[in-house]
């Protein structure tokens, strides 16, 4: 659950690109809450506050909406293409017991003996498709590489720090990194005279 406490969050009437565009004026962001069942409300607020959201990670909040106690995922913020700015916020109601899917980071652990020997690490995955309870979504998911060694990868399927209850949707043949062997730097064509000289 966010550590953020409950999030207020304005019912607004005006809807469309002209009042959403007058709330960010006003340092606020637009926000739709919806499912569940339940009529979706268009909201708002304070831009600050949904930069904290965003910065938290967080993907379970507690929400108040217009007087109205709600648990929600966070399920879209959408950013400014030529700004920090975020420009609109999309919350999901859910029961907080049910289960949901969610996306969560990976985040890695240990130092690979591959990397010390010189290889690179490269990461195609930062991120994995979960299901859990809605109380239970873990922050991140714990990659360990204290193990691989120069040409070898680790996939999905061999995690071995999966939080009780949560269940990986990603497909288990999914590489989420590997270490490869450091490029060899090509050797520099000699210059015209050392050439001639080698010639000669």
């Amino acid at each position: 659950m966010s550590t953020l406490g409950t999030i207020a969050v304005e019912a607004r009437t005006g809807k469309g690109s002209t009042a959403c565009r007058r709330l960010r004026r006003e340092g606020r962001v637009p926000a739709n809450v919806y499912g569940h069942g339940d009529e979706a409300v268009l909201g708002a607020l304070p831009a600050e506050l949904a930069l904290s959201i965003a910065n938290s990670g967080t993907k379970l909040v507690a929400l108040d909406v217009a007087g109205k106690a709600e648990k929600a995922l966070v399920r879209e913020i959408q950013w400014d293409t030529f700004s920090t700015e975020i420009i609109h916020i999309d919350f999901m109601r859910v029961d907080a017991n049910q289960r949901v899917h969610v996306e969560v980071p990976v985040h890695l652990k240990g130092l690979a003996p591959g990397v010390i020997a010189g290889g690179i690490l490269e990461q195609p995955v930062h991120s994995l498709e979960i299901e859990c309870l809605a109380v239970a979504i873990p922050d991140e998911i714990v990659v360990r590489v204290g193990a691989l060694k120069i040409g070898e990868a680790l996939h999905v399927n061999e995690l071995t720090e999966v939080p009780d209850g949560v269940t990986i949707v990603t497909p288990g043949d999914v590489m989420i990194l590997h270490i490869v062997a450091p490029r060899a730097e090509a050797e520099p064509a000699p210059a015209e005279g050392e050439a001639e000289a080698a010639e000669g």
